[in-house]
């Protein structure tokens, strides 16, 4: 059947929309032809159950980011916003930083409130213990301690003197001096003395230092029960001092059990170590930095807040997408610092949040390769989602590479929904292979890459269109601009039936097209605008099928579109250039002769040809054999090669090209070449669909451009594929001027009768007559070999 140029693309039309330019037409605030995915997505976010996490999956640039960022954002509005979370120090167990929630907003005001109290306490402290009534307490204490240590050394003194020795108090020790006939002895003179009063002397000295031990051990405790006197009246007074202080911020905070604990612990540790706040200002000395102690905490660092999350600014639960999930962004970090050089140093407030903290409550969007891109961050993933709470550890930690201070900061609960936004071959992968991904994640939200071509999303794709518009401040698009991108739309699907999803590439040419018409300073985006644009993109990717046409047109590469020729046909193929995809004919050669071989595929027997092209041949096979050995052997040797080919073929799209050429080559019935062929074929003879017609026929079309064309020249298609057809403007002109045509068949005898213009059963009937005389051959043959 000979397609009519109506038939070649899908006319759309747009009449039954009231609008002249986009403009007119509200901007679309939905997706567009993804209601199953929608439906899966939304269900997800319904689940409360533990594991209903969401892998959005589907082609490239179908809409998968956006759509779930702008639908969380709109539900995220009417829940409620997360606490904030703060980390503080941990008086009991440094080591281990404790995790406090306050309600939204109470984060920083809880930092401030401790600031502000501990500037109060500090002033307040300060004052109180320069004050006149405290240092007349404190003197009262020391002059009691002084007069009863007087009293103690006057003891001593005096049963000094009646042992006959003065007494001498010197920062070393104490001395004895003795004293004989009234007068003191010196160091120089005790040497002179007597023996028997040296020996008197120092009964009396031994006496004297039990004594003296006894004096001391007294003023020792003395001096402690001084220092604890003290200590004890600054206590009271301090407690005193800050009571009302700690009153009114455990009043404040009376709800939150963690908050007045750690109040109780920043009062015990101020009372403790007053001297801290006591002390005069430090002394500003130079020193060297190679002179820096290892770091330790300021006296008053150790009661500062960590406000790690600060939901404060949020309107609702927070929706985040993390563009880069390395480990660090996710799960937060503890930074250090270095210290001479070579020390690394941290303390609690150097705990960093990471994406899932500033998501906890609300919703977290990462894409899934980036996330299985870096080290452990799936791992750490999984481990959230599994525990239900977040552990900040540093890779360092967990790997065990240096020995350096580090932190357990406490877990901090987590309530989120994670979605994974990748490809199917990753959900496949995952869902394969890694047991805890089908238990984490339950919802497959799966985006398709087409839709179907209907009056409701026709306007939604004129919403998209308006939507662009106002988003890019783009010049409106008219109606004919409109149903052109439309039809762009059907190209990209090659089916006239559905509307391409993959919005990206929908948004390049609006992007070009718009371009276009500001260069010609127009004021509105017209039809031509938008086939210039496309007709410019595709230029810029087709160096290879130019140069490739080339080579055909000079006679490089051998494609014959004129004549007729015995076992030779153009198949047609399709060439994938990553970001351009052309067809190109391919010249078919089949050759045959009496013997038992069948039929030899050379690409198989090189090792070039895929399974699924090996299979088509062997179909062929089955197809020869059920219409010409039902009542005789087969007696053939059939070589089938693929000209010019040194990559490799895949893909059975060409067997109904090589069945031709075999049944040409078997009945010396001469093939057109200005006709090319694509298909497949099955054992019965039926032409089965294959992908790509558009792109092969244009493909086939520009080469007879090329080398001229004659208004005999055309492609055969399955006629399945009609409804892929959606062919460029020039091709279907050239069409509608009969300069050019397109078959739809479905069977090889209407194959046959196009390309050899005879009748299928003279056809078989002449290639009977060869496999005949084949087996005659054959046999004969073998009689003269047995004589």
């Amino acid at each position: 059947m000979k397609l009519t140029p109506d038939k070649l693309k899908k006319n759309v039309d747009l009449s039954n929309f009231e609008f002249k330019t986009t403009n007119e037409i509200e901007p679309l605030t939905t997706i567009i032809g993804q209601e199953r995915a929608k439906r899966a997505f939304e269900f997800g976010l319904s689940v409360t159950t533990k594991g209903y996490n969401i892998y959005m999956c589907g082609p490239t640039g179908t809409g998968k980011t956006s759509f779930a960022e702008n639908y969380l954002k709109e539900i995220a509005k009417n829940k409620p916003a997360p606490n904030d979370w703060v980390y503080v120090y941990n008086f009991a167990n440094p080591d281990s930083p404790i995790a406090i929630s306050l309600p939204k907003g109470m984060g920083k005001v809880f930092k401030k409130d401790m600031t502000d109290f501990l500037e109060f306490v500090i002033n307040d402290l300060k004052k109180v213990f320069n004050s006149e009534e405290y240092e007349n307490d404190k003197n009262n204490i020391y002059n009691e301690y002084q007069e009863k240590r007087t009293q103690l050394l006057d003891r001593l003194a005096e049963e000094a003197r009646e042992y006959d020795f003065e007494i001498k108090y010197t920062p070393s020790g104490v001395y004895f001096i003795p004293i004989v006939n009234g007068r003191a002895i010196s160091e120089e003179e005790y040497p002179e003395l007597e023996k028997t009063i040296r020996d008197e002397i120092e009964k009396k000295v031994k006496k004297l230092q039990l004594e003296t031990q006894e004096v001391l051990k007294k003023i020792k405790i003395l001096e402690k029960e001084l220092k604890e006197r003290i200590k004890e009246l600054q206590k009271r007074i301090a407690v005193f001092t800050i009571s009302h202080y700690v009153y009114e911020i455990r009043s404040k905070y009376k709800d939150n059990i963690k908050i007045l604990d750690y109040i109780d612990s920043v009062t015990d540790d101020i009372i403790e170590n007053l001297d801290d706040f006591l002390d005069k200002e430090e002394e500003d000395t130079q020193i060297p930095l190679q002179f820096v102690p290892y770091k330790k905490f300021s006296r008053l660092d150790k009661y500062k807040v960590n406000v790690i999350v600060d939901n404060s600014e949020l309107d609702g639960a927070p929706v985040v997408y993390e563009v880069n999930p390395t480990y660090y962004n996710l799960i937060g970090k503890i930074e250090y610092d270095n210290e001479m050089g070579n020390i690394l140093v941290t303390d609690y407030t150097r705990i960093k949040a990471g994406a899932i903290h500033k998501a906890n409550g609300g919703y977290l969007i990462l894409q899934a390769k980036d996330l299985l891109s870096y080290p452990q961050t799936w791992e750490a993933l999984k481990r959230v989602l599994k525990t239900g709470q977040i552990y900040i550890e540093n890779l360092k930690d967990i790997y065990g590479l240096f020995i350096t201070p580090s932190l357990k900061p406490e877990p901090i609960p987590v309530d989120l929904k994670v979605i994974l936004i990748g490809s199917e071959y990753i959900y496949n992968i995952l869902y394969t292979y890694d047991e805890d991904f089908r238990k984490l994640f339950k919802i497959k939200a799966d985006f398709d890459s087409e839709m179907d071509y209907n009056q409701d999303n026709l306007y939604k794709m004129i919403q998209f269109i308006s939507s662009f518009c106002k988003k890019e401040n783009a010049l409106p698009f008219s109606k004919d601009a409109v149903e052109k991108v439309i039809e762009y739309s059907c190209r990209l699907v090659e089916n006239q039936e559905k509307l391409s999803t993959r919005f990206n590439e929908i948004v390049e040419i609006l992007a070009e097209a718009n371009t276009w018409a500001q260069l010609e300073r127009s004021n509105v985006v017209k039809k031509e605008h938008v086939s210039k644009a496309i007709c410019e993109k595709e230029y810029r990717s087709a160096k290879y099928e130019e140069k490739i046409n080339h080579m055909i047109e000079e006679g490089t590469i051998l494609v014959d579109v004129d004549g007729y020729k015995v076992g030779q046909i153009n198949a047609l193929a399709i060439l994938d250039v990553g970001d351009y995809v052309f067809g190109k004919p391919s010249l078919i050669t089949v050759t045959t002769s009496s013997g038992r071989s069948g039929i030899i595929n050379i690409e198989r027997e090189v090792q070039m040809s895929g399974k699924t092209h090996s299979k088509g041949i062997l179909i062929i096979s089955g197809y020869i054999s059920q219409l010409f050995a039902q009542d005789m052997p087969l007696t053939l040797n059939a070589t089938i090669c693929f000209e010019q080919l040194y990559s490799g073929i895949e893909g059975d799209s060409a067997s109904a090209a090589e069945l031709c050429a075999l049944l040409s080559a078997l009945s010396d019935m001469p093939i057109y070449q200005g006709i090319a062929i694509t298909g497949s074929v099955n054992q019965k003879g039926v032409i089965q669909p294959v992908g790509g017609v558009t792109k092969k026929i244009e493909g086939f079309y520009y080469v007879c451009k090329k080398k001229g064309l004659n208004g005999k020249q055309g492609v055969i298609i399955p006629h399945q594929n009609i409804k892929n057809l959606v062919l460029c403007d020039e091709v279907v002109e050239e069409v509608r001027k009969e300069n050019f045509h397109i078959w739809a068949v479905k069977t090889i005898d209407e194959a046959i009768e196009i390309l050899t213009g005879k009748k299928f059963e003279e056809v078989v009937l002449l290639a009977r007559q060869k496999l005949k005389r084949y087996l005659d051959n054959l046999v004969g043959f073998s009689d003269k070999k047995d004589e």
